[in-house]
């Protein structure tokens, strides 16, 4: 629960030219982890005490914050983030906030998860930043409103304790709690202005609900499935491929850098449980000059079993959803996809139902981080 690197203090006013130039970043080991907090999953800032400045849904805009020196509005610089007003004491001999005064916004994530690492950026807030953050996350069932989050009843636990932060800066969190979350309290003290939120984890999804669906896509992210390892991420990374619903443009996928020699690319995922798998799909929507040429599946039955094609490698289109319909079930508890030789992939889709052994340890691991 420590930074892993600590920025503190202002950041240079802007000077001109590219505002990232003395941006102060680090990279955090956690980011591998998926974005629980991504807007494309279901996210959002469900409510804030004060956004004078600017607005709370900021913060879960994908991509870096923007930065226009020049844009003004009716109450002052028109800032990319999360923005609140300067705060007041209450009388004129004591005209500074109190230690305990602070801002707060409350964020649905857009999957319940274990959280492994927290980003909270600063971009472009130099002199206007939090002079400190905290974060506390809760499990609450079900879609409670704002003011049932804020309810003396729902339980938060510290995730971040109040910890000074840098302007202008992506102060990075590590989060070592073995807890699911389905909400956040992001708190600033006393005041200021955060540019993006990034929250980085495992989801773990409601075992019943699964149930209850049967027949479902056991490696897309929203119901666990999670993409382990991959051979090459150079245009954009392997979780995309099991994100929810179609790819919208070239860079919502999967693609390689180009291969100059006899090999080929792949992705390693870890499915929701146990799983039988009876179909499945490949899309390569948007990818048409690059799509990859070819394509085979395999799944293994735990850490260590031996790897099974079930889908053999086959030619694939550009810009084309293809369906496989297996002739018999699939059992796994991992599956690889291989392209050949290079280029990309939009989406994998694996179609089927968990096994009894799943169920058992999906619900066992459900309990014990008080789902």
């Amino acid at each position: 629960m420590t930074a892993i690197e600590s920025f503190t203090g202002d950041a240079n006013p802007y000077g001109g030219g590219d505002p990232y130039a003395d941006y102060r970043t680090a990279d955090f080991p956690f980011t591998r982890f998926v974005d629980l907090a991504d807007r494309q999953l279901g996210a959002a800032v469900v409510a804030a005490n004060d956004e004078f400045f600017a607005q709370r849904e900021n913060l879960l805009v994908p991509g870096p914050a923007e930065f226009d020196p020049e844009h003004f509005g009716h109450k002052g610089k028109v800032m990319d983030g999360w923005e609140t007003r300067r705060r007041r004491g209450a009388r004129a001999d004591h005209p500074w906030p109190t230690a305990e005064d602070h801002d707060w916004a409350l964020v649905r994530l857009g999957a319940p998860g274990v959280i492994r690492g927290i980003v909270v950026d600063t971009a472009h807030f130099r002199g206007n930043y939090p002079q400190a953050v905290s974060v506390e996350g809760a499990s609450v069932p079900g879609s409670p409103s704002a003011e049932e989050l804020l309810g003396d009843h729902v339980k938060w636990t510290t995730l971040v304790p109040r910890t000074p932060v840098g302007g202008h800066a992506a102060n990075g969190f590590s989060v070592s709690l073995e807890q699911r979350s389905t909400h956040l309290r992001v708190n600033q003290h006393p005041d200021g202005g955060i540019a993006r939120l990034r929250v980085h984890g495992e989801v773990v999804p409601d075992p019943e609900w699964l149930s209850v669906l049967g027949t479902f896509d056991v490696v897309a992210l929203e119901n666990g499935g999670r993409a382990e390892d991959a051979s090459n991420l150079f245009y954009s990374p392997a979780s995309n491929t099991i994100q929810p619903g179609r790819s919208r443009k070239m860079d919502d996928g999967w693609e390689t850098r180009r291969r100059r020699d006899r090999g080929h690319d792949w992705i390693r995922y870890r499915l929701a449980a146990q799983a039988r798998i009876r179909a499945l799909e490949i899309d390569t929507a948007y990818l048409k000059g690059n799509s990859a040429g070819w394509a085979s599946v395999s799944v293994r039955d735990g850490e260590s079993g031996e790897w099974t094609e079930i889908l053999p490698r086959t030619r694939l289109q550009p810009d084309t959803n293809h369906r496989f319909v297996l002739p018999a079930p699939a059992l796994g508890t991992h599956a690889r996809v291989d392209i050949y030789p290079d280029g990309g992939i939009s989406r994998l889709r694996l179609f089927g139902s968990l096994t009894e052994a799943g169920t058992a340890a999906l619900t066992a691991r459900h309990q014990e981080l008080g789902g």
